[in-house]
């Protein structure tokens, strides 16, 4: 039987503190930072980045929200997250001049690969607005832990206004499953995907896992999945066939 929601996020706040209650318990052992939270050996060691890419990462994010405070004016409110040395670039700005500024300048920070730019020009998001996004997140993170079919530790979760953004290394078929979980948590609006697709094989192979390995080869299919279409309003009509439905890449 699935756990209810509230069940989830407790299971998925009690691994987090008994994640931080080991990684004390490793004397002299310095907990890695990454996408702002503390994460010990453990989750550096099942990570499918390299050791290399996840400290390039965690470079890239004080880089990168350096250089945006170095632009910054009283409309920019942008957040930079960093996973296999691609950047995602969330929040809002003033005007779209700012917006490519935003990106160009976090693209030149060394061993960025990329740059996913989804800044808004608009007003800037309200404290609701920013407690109900890290809500959600806690409340996807908690169910994509509560699975028996997928490992959550393959995603990275954002939230921007209840539109969910999903990063990592995975199969389409892992791929899939996350975006399905993703989009069935109350308050999503729309789920895209930056997921670098990998195939079995390679994973079998050792290519693309464990903490010191070597990042998805070019050869793979390492490109990010379309954007899902947002969800139905209340009362319409769910998309044929059931599940997901994607749209172009934007």
């Amino acid at each position: 039987m699935r756990p209810s929601a509230t069940a989830a996020v407790r299971r998925f706040t009690i691994m987090l503190t008994a994640g931080a209650a080991l990684t004390l318990a490793l004397g002299g052992c310095v907990p890695l930072v990454v996408g702002g939270a503390a994460v010990g050996a453990g989750m550096v060691a099942t990570d499918r980045r390299s050791s290399g890419a996840q400290l390039d990462d965690t470079n890239i994010e004080l880089r990168g929200a350096a250089r945006i405070r170095d632009i910054a004016n009283d409309n920019m409110n942008v957040t930079v997250v960093s996973y296999n040395r691609k950047v995602l670039l969330t929040g809002t700005v003033g005007s779209d001049a700012d917006r490519r500024r935003a990106e160009e300048v976090v693209g030149q920070v060394d061993n960025v690969r990329g740059v996913y730019n989804e800044i808004v020009v608009g007003p800037g998001s309200t404290i609701m607005d920013r407690s109900n996004d890290t809500y959600i997140t806690s409340k996807v993170k908690a169910q994509l832990v509560s699975q028996s079919d997928i490992f959550a530790n393959n995603f990275k979760v954002v939230t921007e206004r209840g539109v969910v953004y999903l990063l990592g290394i995975a199969t389409r078929a892992e791929a899939d499953r996350a975006s399905e979980i993703a989009r069935g948590v109350d308050g999503v609006q729309k789920v895209v995907r930056m997921v670098e697709i990998v195939s079995a094989a390679d994973l079998a192979g050792g290519a693309t896992t464990g903490g010191t390995s070597a990042a998805p080869s070019s050869s793979s299919s390492n490109v990010p999945l379309p954007p899902m279409q947002p969800l139905p309003p209340a009362g319409g009509t769910a998309p044929a066939g059931g599940g997901a439905v994607t749209s172009p890449v934007r």
